[in-house]
């Protein structure tokens, strides 16, 4: 760690510690511990096994005065480019495991402590390991596939790895004996008696670590109110089941809940679960001498949220958990927004203690977390029970009782109230049949009358949902026999960054080291809604020694105003804010944690202004919309409907969705020495934009303004718009300041002030034919645009321009209102209203399917384009066949009509789990419809030496633009990919460039490098003619010493794209590309958790550049897509506050999220004559087919109600949570939580 390294302990993480001796690979993800990133190897030695043990942390919340002793590892001490790859490193990077790199240190090091633990691991080994780690763009099926090559099964050949993408027999080889050596300074230090108690000392924080027991009890009555520290996680204590001594081993008792706790281990739900087994504590008494007392651990011993019954000086002793009887059964429930590493909304722990051989209730507990401030024992419900026979008449009064007994305010903090209530419900029904399973198997008859028996359909209800590893497999087409074996041009190659990004060397803009007198840029932003702002003070801040400035408008040296498409846009806020998270100010600070805690001493006052509104149908209500209101007509609906045989009307909500890209935004701004000169090392997809705004805002020109971009990442369309501000405000602060100025935005800042994806609402009217022919319809489109237009008109367009998806319906009218509300303005995210757009139209396929009483999929198929020249809605001409064929070979691949009917036989024989299928065909056009933007250019230089530098206006995000263009290159160039380079994005470089958005990136760059490439070898061609057996390296001198330009710019004009929106015409994209996917779903319908149990999808990207990425693209946008359409929900408060600012409340998919089946196929024999090479763009539609998940849920929703009598024609919206898929299964429980009507009060959250 460095001896003379001072760190203030105030903020005592690892993190900290790692970042300030330069250790840049640990990453910073969101500080919560939460996604991974920043995942380290922490080890001690431990003198009584005689033994070292690793363990992997996060390093944001380890405590950096509690690794005494130990040994800390990071991702750059296990391997690097310059000595030797570990093998974990090379195999998730040959694997092509790594696109943006910001997780991939992280998924390093929690696998590489697990092969130090253990060096051949099984598959659920590595799905335990890589629990904890998040990854948002891989859809992580590459990680396992390089991953699991370590595996002992995979080794035997009992798991299937594909060797299309990678080959196995190239990896280094695990050798164990490599690894780095625990230091012998520490064991010797661990073998050492005690040497008594630590003490860590800062100016604000003492750390004390006592050795002895006495040590603490004293410390105890010396600092009652200060806290103790035990594990990395929270304030309080861990409890490591691992290390726990269960007696019994049998089903329905202790040890057999040990893998479902550990499986779904959270702090509360281990106290429910412990609460039921009557334990007794242990608890020592300050001073020593006052001795043991020894209490009951029930609902009583915790008084409220985070309280206990422990007195100041008490310390915990001892547990004691009691064997079990032998007519005791003990259960556990749990229920998250996620099915791992998540918070519960509602468990519970439950015990039944029969009378000896018979089914009479001896005694009942029953204890439910997350119902209350603190843990909720059902006392009246146990009483009233305890006596009773275990029959239905039991459950039936036991539902009674519990409705009664346990109630939910509509206030209460996590809302979900009537889901809550389900819960409480669905619980104890589970435990029912559990115990009733149990009493069949020991006890037929008592006095006489048979026990009840659980019919077979029901058992469905006591199964639990396995994790497992996703597995699959991907076809692509190979290059042709006659292609050059140097040529990398459709081959699957791997990232060219990703060695780097494996070894944590991959620069980051938060890696840059500190440029000297370097100062730290902290926001102030708005606590209202809609306010006027009467006063701001920021002189306690000011007051704070190493506090530099504060700005606000007024520092402003440019323009703090500025006119975005008629509308204006504010830097600062001037006189009112408009939303939660406005930037009012900024602190300046000498490091980041006093900028953070300054930043809070600034007092804002308000005076509230109405109106203040945050929903779409509040917009509505108040006609608030952005100009312009878009509408695109085909044929006349009115007499569509008129001709038709039945009409329908209805609605579909899609929420909005959070980047939560890994690396959240900021930047480095470093002013320069002259002339008004600024530097910006800046996390952006658009650094022209963001050169642009900055220029506006200092009052200087763009040609003294250098923006310069390495890699993000990960951006998803949310590092356009919003990071081009955060840029003019650091600027501006470095401007004044005449220092740097570092940006670094906290995860729950960034999701406070960025927002993300539009949330939408579809209106539609359609007119329909008996055999589900669609001859009209009619959709209105609304999205939440926020409190300013940022890119939601372009977003309404995009989504009027994809309302037809890929189907012919005569008569089709789309009306879009952009709405004008109260919340942080929404922007660009992956598919850019093409999601939501496409979700409607097939929305009203699948609700007419139902009506018809048809397949889903023989209505989509009937009414799909099938014409050679087939015209959108827009009038564009396109030829549907790659889509039809898409359709087709899905059908064929997934094996969709035999898996439908063993789809409806499971259903017929499971009650409580229903499943559902669905398919669904894609047309989704790329590029830009404002024509302007389709252009790149690039700058290629050839050294003397022979290689080649490649600088274009693309910014790589993990999509593999470099990497296509370095293939694109080396073919014309003819000189192989390590010979050629892309060292980073800058403005100074290749100026005026588009945005890396909308599919478009290596359509537009790769043009413009074959065109400078093409230019540089026109100019080489009489050189090589005259010197025909010249190496590459010599005709390049040959050109220097003639005097020959070895630099050239490349240009790429793309075609003129637009639409006449009077006129509902026009070619509004550069081409389309096609694909198709289906989905089977399994939902319990007693707690609402779904598992996805298979995905296959086809997709034409034309003539694939790189199937490697081009497959980790539309695998990485579906689980993207997944998480829109399933998981991800955003939450706000009454006043507009967002409640999701972290990945403890926000959740995105999980390892364990992902299809345990999916199979990806490029469409063979495919071209495009518009783009390179044959290929096509492939970032962002795949994210669309996460709608697959979503109606197939909707397709096991219906089942379940179709058993019940219910009606099959169900409001579902999107995300399918697992609380709207609970309460749409309705039944007995769902009728009781929604029977008690609830008294008015403000909700703890609204939806938006």
């Amino acid at each position: 760690m460095g001896s003379n390294m001072y760190i203030d302990l105030y903020h005592v993480s690892l993190y900290v510690c790692v970042c300030a001796v330069g250790l840049t690979g640990t990453k910073y993800g969101c500080g919560g511990g939460g996604c991974g990133a920043c995942t380290v190897m922490v080890s001690r030695y431990d003198p009584v096994e005689e033994s070292i043990h690793h363990c992997a942390v996060t390093a944001c919340l380890q405590p950096i005065c509690s690794l005494y002793g130990a040994a800390v590892v990071t991702v750059e001490g296990i391997g690097s480019t310059r000595t030797k790859l570990h093998p974990v490193q090379e195999r998730i990077a040959m694997a092509h495991g790594s696109q943006c790199g910001f997780c991939t240190p992280g998924m390093v090091m929690s696998m590489y402590t697990l092969l130090r633990n253990k060096p051949k691991p099984s598959m659920e080994d590595i799905r335990e390991a890589l629990a904890g780690n998040l990854c948002r763009c891989t859809g992580y099926r590459p990680i396992i596939d390089g991953f699991k090559t370590f595996c002992n099964c995979c080794q035997n050949g009992e798991q299937r790895i594909s060797e299309e993408l990678f080959r196995v027999e190239d990896f280094i080889p695990l050798d164990p004996t490599q690894d780095l050596i625990f230091p012998p300074e520490l064991i010797l230090m661990g073998k050492k008696p005690d040497g008594g108690q630590l003490c860590f000392q800062s100016e604000r924080v003492k750390w004390i670590s006592p050795a002895l027991l006495t040590d603490l009890i004293q410390l105890k009555a010396q600092y009652t109110d200060f806290p103790m520290l035990v594990g990395n996680a929270t304030l309080g204590f861990t409890i490591s089941l691992q290390t726990c001594c269960f007696p019994e081993e049998k089903t329905g008792t202790v040890q057999g809940q040990l893998s479902y706790l550990k499986a779904h281990s959270a702090i509360s739900f281990l106290v429910t679960f412990i609460l039921s087994l009557s334990l007794s504590l242990s608890l020592s008494l300050s001073p020593l001498s006052a001795g043991v007392r020894e209490v009951c651990l029930n609902e009583e011993f915790f008084t409220g949220f985070g309280k206990t019954a422990l007195r100041p000086d008490e310390i915990l002793l001892a547990i004691d958990i009691p064997h079990s009887k032998p007519w005791e059964f003990i259960s556990a429930f749990r229920q998250a927004q996620r099915r791992e590493f998540a918070f519960s909304i509602v468990n519970a722990g439950m015990k039944v203690v029969f009378r000896d051989e018979s089914a009479v209730v001896e005694s009942l507990d029953l204890y439910y977390g997350g119902v209350g401030p603190s843990l909720v024992k059902a006392r009246n419900t146990c009483k009233e029970l305890s006596g009773r026979l275990w029959d239905e008449s039991l459950l039936a009064e036991g539902i009674r009782l519990l409705k009664e007994e346990i109630s939910l305010s509509p206030a209460a903090p996590g809302g979900r109230v009537e889901y809550r209530k389900s819960l409480i419900l669905s619980f104890f029904f589970k435990f029912y049949m559990q115990m009733l399973l149990e009493l069949r198997q020991r006890v037929i008859f008592f006095k006489g009358v048979a026990v009840t028996d659980v019919p077979p359909e029901n058992l469905s209800a006591l199964t639990q949902y396995r994790s497992e590893l996703p597995q699959g497999h991907h076809t692509f087409q190979m290059v042709s026999d006659d292609q050059s074996s140097t040529d990398p041009v459709g081959r699957p190659r791997m990232h060219q960054a990703a060695f780097q990004q494996a070894t944590g060397e991959a620069q980051y803009y938060d890696d840059i080291p500190a440029v000297k007198g370097e100062l730290f840029l902290s926001m102030v932003t708005s606590t209202r809604a809609h306010a006027k702002i009467t006063s701001i003070d920021a002189s306690a801040a000011l007051a704070m020694p190493g506090v530099v400035t504060f700005i606000t408008a007024e520092h402003v040296p440019g323009q703090n105003r500025r006119l975005w498409f008629g509308n204006i846009e504010e830097l600062f806020a001037e006189e009112e804010v408009i939303c939660v998270g406005q930037i009012i100010g900024a602190i300046v600070a000498e490091n980041r944690e006093l900028a953070k805690r300054a930043s809070c001493l600034v007092t804002v006052t308000y005076e509230d202004v109405l109106p203040v509104f945050f929903t779409i149908q509040e917009a509505i209500e108040h006609q608030s919309f952005f100009e312009p209101k878009r509408k695109l007509e085909r044929g006349n609906v009115e007499e569509g409907f008129e001709q038709s045989d039945h009409i329908l009307e209805g609605n579909l909500y899609m929420g909005g969705q959070e980047h939560f890209y890994m690396e959240t935004q900021g930047l480095i701004a470093v002013p320069g020495e002259e002339a008004g000169e600024m530097e910006l090392y800046v996390a952006t997809q658009h650094a022209a934009y963001t050169q642009e705004v900055v220029g506006l805002t200092l009052g200087v020109d763009s040609n003294k303004i250098t923006c310069h971009v390495k890699r993000l990442g990960g951006g998803f369309g949310g590092k356009v718009m919003k990071i081009a501000s955060l840029s003019a405000i650091t600027a501006t602060a470095a401007y004044r300041t005449g220092r740097a100025v570092r940006c670094v935005l906290e995860r729950g800042d960034d999701m406070l002030i960025t927002s993300g994806r539009h949330p939408f609402l579809g209106k539609y009217k359609v007119g329909y034919m008996d055999d589900g022919t669609i001859l009209a319809a009619d959709i209105t489109y609304y999205s939440n645009g926020g409190c300013t237009l940022d890119e939601s008109s372009f977003i309404m367009e995009k989504a009027l321009l994809h309302m037809d998806n890929g189907y012919k319906i005569p008569h089709l009218r789309g009306r879009g209102f952009v709405c004008r509300t109260f919340l942080p303005s929404y922007t660009a995210f992956r598919g850019f209203g093409g999601p939501q757009g496409l979700t409607m139209i097939e929305s009203v396929l699948h609700e007419v399917a139902a009506k018809c009483g048809l397949p889903a999929h023989q209505v989509r198929e009937m009414n799909m384009y099938q014409s050679e020249d087939s015209y959108t809605h827009h009038k564009q001409l396109f030829s549907p066949k790659d889509m039809l064929r898409c359709w087709s070979e899905c059908l064929e691949k997934s094996d969709y009509e035999q898996r439908l009917l063993a789809v409806q036989q499971f259903n017929s024989t499971n009650r409580w789990r229903k499943r559902g299928m669905s398919i669904v065909p894609m047309k989704f056009g790329i590029g830009f419809s404002k024509g302007f933007y389709n252009q790149g250019a690039a700058l290629v230089n050839i050294y003397k030496d022979g290689s080649v530098l490649v600088s274009h206006g693309g910014t790589e995000m993990g999509q593999g633009i470099n990497t296509k263009a370095i293939q694109i290159a080396s073919r014309i160039l003819n000189v192989p990919m390590s010979s050629i380079h892309v060292k980073e994005t800058c403005t100074g470089n290749v100026p005026n460039a588009a945005p890396s958005a909308a599919s478009f990136g290596t359509d537009a760059v790769g043009m413009a490098v074959k065109n400078a490439c093409e230019k540089l070898m026109g100019r080489l061609e009489p050189i090589r003619k005259n010197n025909p057996k010249h190496t590459w390296q010599q005709l390049v001198v040959e050109a220097y010493c003639q005097k020959v330009s070895l630099s050239a710019t490349g240009f790429f004009m793309g075609p003129h794209t637009g639409v006449d929106w009077k006129r509902s015409e026009g070619t509004a994209y550069y081409y389309f590309t096609f694909g198709a996917c289906c989905s089977e779903v399994e939902i319990d319908c007693l707690t609402g958790d779904h598992k996805n149990i298979r995905t296959d999808i086809v997709m034409d990207v034309g003539r694939s550049l790189n199937p490697a990425l081009d497959i980790g693209q539309v695998e990485g946008g579906f689980v993207q897509g997944l998480g829109l359409y399933t998981i991800e929900e955003l939450q706000f408060s009454p006043d507009g506050a967002l409640r999701t600012r972290g990945p403890s409340d926000y959740k995105i998919p999980a390892l364990i999220d992902i299809p345990r089946t999916l199979n990806t196929h490029l469409l063979t024999n495919a071209h495009n004559p518009h783009a390179i090479y044959s290929s096509k763009g492939i970032g962002e539609p795949t994210v669309f087919f996460g709608c697959t998940i979503f109606f197939a849920i909707k397709e096991a929703i219906a089942a379940a109600r179709r058993e019940r009598g219910l009606s099959e024609s169900f409001n579902l919206s999107s995300p399918a949570t697992a609380e709207k898929i609970r309460l749409a299964c309705e039944d007995t429980c769902t009728t009781a939580a929604f029977s008690v009507k609830p008294e008015p009060c403000k909700p703890w959250a609204i939806d938006i």
